[in-house]
């Protein structure tokens, strides 16, 4: 059996004194695809947030293992070297950086390697085409002026090109229209399909649709009160969240 890429062990998680997540337990395989659902208020993001190293919220118990390390010691900017990868809900405006340049430094950072700028441009091209995105958009600032859509793909241009060993989309298909789901989920099927790693947190089922998934878990109140396979997904969409939250999920 493979070792596990991710292991969360009883993580507990305060945000602003308020207890979010309780004992939280999760253990991911590498090239397995999780699902992490659950209603508004559940505390999906807060995991997300967690991992990355977000000061905002504060561990007070458990412990993060990522390929092996102890995650919590490591500063936020080697998280991402060390491989992880997260998509926003709302991601940052930087004006005066194009967006090619942003992917150039952080893979450059990752791999502690200069890359050519040939080779690089081919690269993104590739990208670029995967995701139907004109070639222009590599020279735009990095999300200023970019719509809902445009944002959503340009942070799966980077997920491409940086190749991490394990992906958080958070609600990465929240106000995108059919065809932007479309476009996004093929990104995220190019990236799945190079070996890579998911943990999708989302309330919506449409970006799942075109993927495989290995594992859901449902959260309530913090905790997860429920794992299984696709076809909770399917349960979930016809049902809702009401059982879980009644009855914990038994």
């Amino acid at each position: 059996m493979s070792k596990d890429l991710l292991t969360v062990r009883d993580l507990s998680v305060r945000v602003e004194e308020k207890n979010i997540l309780k004992s939280l337990n999760l253990s991911v395989k590498p090239g397995e695809t999780h699902v992490l659902m659950g209603p508004n208020g559940a505390g999906k993001s807060t995991l997300g947030n967690t991992l990355m190293g977000n000061p905002h919220y504060e561990v007070i118990g458990g412990s993060v293992e990522f390929q092996g390390q102890n995650l919590l010691d490591l500063p936020v900017n080697e998280r991402a070297k060390a491989g992880i990868f997260m998509s926003f809900q709302n991601p940052l405006e930087v004006p005066g950086i194009s967006l090619a340049n942003f992917i150039r430094n952080a893979i450059e950072q990752r791999t502690g390697k200069r890359i050519r700028l040939w080779d690089f441009r081919k690269e993104i091209a590739k990208a670029l085409e995967v995701l139907n995105m004109d070639p222009s958009y590599a020279d735009r600032d990095l999300n200023v002026g970019f719509s809902g859509g445009e944002k959503k793909k340009a942070e799966i241009l980077q997920l491409l090109m940086l190749k991490p060993s394990l992906a958080i989309l958070d609600e990465t298909d929240s106000g995108l229209d059919v065809d932007a789901v479309r476009t996004v989920s093929k990104g995220i099927e190019e990236y799945k399909q190079n070996g890579g790693t998911l943990l999708i947190i989302t309330h919506a089922t449409k970006i799942l649709e075109s993927l495989d998934v290995d594992f859901t878990h449902v959260l309530v109140k913090g905790k997860i009160v429920k794992t299984g396979d696709a076809s909770l997904v399917d349960e979930i969409n016809k049902n809702g969240f009401e059982r879980f939250e009644k009855d914990g999920g038994q």
